[in-house]
């Protein structure tokens, strides 16, 4: 089923469809609050789970508090209670273990994700050692083949061994569809890469609706990338 928009609250299809902000939105809803301007992936600000233009986003303003006397008691006494009820707390867990952390459907989804990543590696892993074992030890072609004197035959009960080529003979396998980046974008977190306006992604593999994992061919970096910020060549 297709998702609302944000914005009029009427059906998305995929053809318009605009995923920022944790909403889907049509192209043309995706707009300032303020003034209305139509805005993009590159000049959007967003606040509160709502885009604004650069002009209009919402100025935040702080107000200085005056270290007086009956502030700095107040600051010190305030730090005295959080260290006694640190204290006691710690005193009240000790021995009882780790504490047991909420399946959420958040850490449902880190964990698929992660798991998704895994598999990646481990099949480009096997395929890189399953090619390399296959392919033949290269030949320097610039040195003259010198002849070999003859070797006498002889038979022994023990197996000949085996020469593996070096896995750096062989190129990485290649595969999965190729992409180009339409915007810029800055990785968040250590298992994303960053991208450029116009940069080829090779061997890409989608991970759910929202990401993508890839390599950067500008770069030869891997990892996750946002769906919405390429387009398939």
């Amino acid at each position: 089923m297709n998702p609302l928009c944000g914005r009029c609250s009427k059906m998305v299809y995929p053809t318009e469809k605009v995923n920022c902000l944790d909403k889907y939105w049509h192209k043309g809803c995706f707009s300032c609050e303020v003034c209305k301007m139509t805005l993009n992936m590159k000049n959007y600000q967003g606040f509160d789970k709502k885009p604004y233009c650069s002009m209009h986003y919402p100025k935040s303003s702080f107000t200085s508090v005056i270290d007086t006397p009956e502030n700095l008691r107040l600051k010190q006494q305030s730090m005295l209670n959080s260290q006694a009820l640190y204290k006691e707390e710690f005193e009240k867990n000790k021995g009882k273990g780790f504490s047991v952390v909420a399946d959420t459907p958040e850490m449902q989804r880190v964990k698929k994700t992660q798991d998704q990543i895994s598999n990646i590696k481990y099949h480009e892993e096997f395929e890189k050692s399953r090619i390399s074992s296959d392919a033949p030890p290269p030949v320097n072609a610039s040195q003259d083949p010198q002849p070999q004197p003859a070797i006498p035959q002889t038979y022994s009960s023990q197996p000949a061994p085996v020469s593996v080529p070096s896995a750096a003979a062989v190129p990485p396998p290649s595969g999965g569809k190729r992409y180009r980046a339409l915007y810029s974008y800055t990785a968040a977190d250590a298992d994303e890469v960053s991208l450029q306006e116009g940069d080829l992604i090779a061997d890409v593999q989608q991970i759910d609706d929202g990401w993508m994992y890839g390599r950067i061919e500008r770069t030869g970096q891997q990892g996750m990338l946002p769906a919405n910020y390429v387009q398939p060549l």
